[in-house]
């Protein structure tokens, strides 16, 4: 799914060793685009030129040394600079641990929410706010234990925004305890010193049987490979969700094997849903790349603003005014 074109990103910054596909298209060099490939309405930037830098804030990263978070934070600075999305026009939205601490990184609108509740924070934003591209962040523990129904649902209501989930399998910001998808024999917790006992939590293949139009999976380690991800994933039609490998170097000192362990999928994503069962159970659940990808209605519900509930209001006092002028005049 990599192409080994040097594209360059907004304000000349090269975004690894390829730049991420885009869906709505513009030219190489990111001059200003023809008709033919302007960017879409909803991603389109009033802003001629942005660099990765544009989207950091001035509050530096507390995660530990080596953490692959770092890698995300990076990937998806250049991603937003890749598809020239205004800051103001950005919303990212997180629950509780590590990886949730990203929208205080970022300069762009963010919420750092209650454990576990990232995904109806999300998606009540949308909602309310359809002309913002919102993401959401979180981790294993985050997303798949206490958000586990949250996920569910997200992914079978395919609303229109993106969830990056950092795994680590390990609940880091507490010191080191197991995860949902922690492997069963994982005993170097003093909570499970001898393993949970308990199989792992399969995010792509919950993902796909709970309805999700949009499921890849990145590496931390690559983040030119989870630039062209997240790129594809934000500017596809409904839910995206993303599942990034992203080691703890502190409690989980075996996840630097993963940069040997990780390879590109087998094959192109899947869009019969079928195909897409047989290529993520056959998964190592180290294949990398776009595993699913399906266009279905997305879920967009009828909300009434502020504004406009104002201006319907106005409407109505203005016409039972003039129709008591009328009476009252004749």
């Amino acid at each position: 799914m990599t192409e080994t074109s040097t594209t360059r990103a907004p304000g000349d910054h090269t975004v690894g060793a390829a730049s991420p596909p885009r869906r709505t298209g513009s030219t190489p060099a990111r001059q200003p685009p023809s008709a033919e490939h302007a960017p879409s309405a909803q991603h389109r930037a009033v802003i001629p030129s942005l660099r990765a830098q544009t989207y950091k804030s001035h509050i530096k990263p507390i995660w530990c040394p080596g953490c692959g978070h770092f890698g995300v934070l990076a990937a998806l600075t250049k991603t937003l600079a890749y598809l020239e999305l205004p800051p103001e026009r950005i919303a990212v939205v997180s629950g509780i641990g590590c990886s949730s601490r990203l929208p205080a990184y970022l300069s762009v609108h963010g919420f750092h929410g209650l454990h576990g509740r990232a995904l109806p924070l999300a998606a009540g934003l949308k909602a309310a706010r359809p002309e913002l591209t919102v993401i959401a962040a979180g981790g294993d523990g985050d997303g798949f234990s206490i958000g586990g129904n949250h996920f569910l649902h997200a992914c079978r209501r395919n609303q229109d925004f993106t969830y990056i989930v950092m795994d680590n399998e390990v609940y880091g910001m507490t010191k080191g305890q197991a995860s949902p998808t922690t492997q069963p024999d994982w005993h170097r917790s003093k909570l499970t010193p001898h393993g949970t006992g308990v199989r792992r939590f399969q995010p792509a293949a919950i993902a796909l049987a709970a309805g999700a139009s949009f499921i890849a999976r990145g590496f931390a380690g690559d983040p030119a490979g989870l630039t062209r991800l997240l790129a594809a994933a934000i500017e596809h039609p409904g839910f995206a969700f993303v599942h990034v490998l992203s080691p703890c170097r502190t409690f989980r000192a075996e996840h630097h094997a993963w940069k040997q362990l990780v390879h590109p999928c087998e094959r192109g994503p899947a869009e019969d849903i079928a195909r897409a069962a047989e290529l993520i159970q056959r998964d190592d659940g180290m294949a990398l790349g776009i595993l699913f990808e399906q266009q279905i209605p997305v879920y967009a519900p009828a909300v009434t603003t502020a504004a406009e509930q104002g201006q319907s209001d106005a409407a109505a006092s203005a016409a039972a005014l003039a129709a008591l002028e009328a009476e009252l005049c004749r």
